[in-house]
């Protein structure tokens, strides 16, 4: 259920591609939840400055939302939750994501002026929310597992939208995969992802992203890699996420015509997974000592 596994020239489909491997004048900042032996920065900052993401004080331990704003931290669970990921951020300052209750099953949910409101794809055995856009509307996943892979279980996932108006989409998937996943619909309708041909798994030992807009699919792969998985998109289209290397070396990447690598200076392993209008990058990186941090990356 986590979206980490851990999301314009994407619109022409037929650009040329380029590739850089330096990400030029960034800076990098550290979000740590206090306290926490694992941060992990999934959404934002939205226009107010509020960043959400997902902390666990105890190694193993269950993971619990947060929201963070000038580095004050507010923890959240939806009432009855036992896990939660709190996965995207609006400029309303409403929040999507997934939590598992008691009876170990996933649940999607909308966080909205201090209320919960649970969403639940019809007849699937869980559900997860990834994002909402300013219209509402908002992309997720249907997991064969109930509570969509939390405890090591097999899932396959599918795709899905919610229009404004709270309809269901039929699920779907990009040709020819077996398993698939929406990071984000951004203001235009298009939805960014990442998908999987290996059949009874989701995206873990092989994955590629997926653009898809107006019914047509394009495949992101950020070049000579063996793994891209994205995670995160914002409304003029770039797209950032996480792909491995020939060695399996985990690195962040950004997609805005070209592929940029990027890395936490000093991280052994680091995932973007959430970009905004104003290029702001969230993600969590392992640093040397093999702890998980969150971190801002920003222009």
């Amino acid at each position: 259920m986590i979206k980490i596994f851990r999301f314009l020239a994407i619109y022409m489909f037929a650009v040329a591609v380029a590739t850089s491997s330096i990400a030029w004048a960034q800076t990098y900042t550290t979000v740590d939840y206090p306290g926490a032996v694992l941060t992990e920065l999934i959404g934002g900052p939205n226009p107010q400055g509020t960043s959400v993401g997902g902390y666990t004080l105890t190694a193993g331990g269950a993971l619990h939302g947060f929201t963070v704003r000038g580095g004050v931290f507010t923890p959240f669970d939806p009432p009855g939750s036992t896990f939660t990921t709190a996965d995207f951020i609006d400029p309303r300052g409403d929040i999507v994501g997934a939590y598992v209750d008691a009876g170990g099953v996933s649940h999607g949910f909308v966080l909205s002026g201090g209320s919960y409101t649970t969403v639940d794809y019809p007849g699937a055995a869980g559900t997860t929310l990834t994002s909402i856009n300013p219209s509402g509307e908002m992309s997720g996943a249907t997991c064969s597992d109930p509570a969509c892979g939390v405890t090591g279980a097999t899932n396959v996932t599918h795709s899905f939208l919610v229009s404004k108006k709270g309809a269901f989409s039929a699920t779907f998937d990009p040709p020819g995969a077996a398993s698939s996943t929406s990071s984000v619909v951004i203001p235009s309708g298009a939805v960014v992802g990442a998908d999987t041909d290996l059949s009874g798994t989701t995206c873990f030992t092989q994955c590629q992203g997926y653009m898809l807009y107006k019914g047509t699919y394009a495949t992101i792969n950020y070049p000579g890699s063996t793994f891209t998985f994205a995670g995160g998109a914002n409304a003029p289209g770039d797209i950032v996420g996480i792909y491995t290397d020939s060695a399996g070396n985990g690195h962040g990447f950004l997609f805005n015509g070209a592929y940029t690598s990027f890395d936490y200076p000093g991280a052994i392993f680091t995932e973007a997974t959430g970009i905004n209008p104003s290029g702001v990058i969230v993600g969590l990186y392992v640093d040397s000592a093999g702890a998980v941090n969150g971190f801002m990356r920003t222009p």
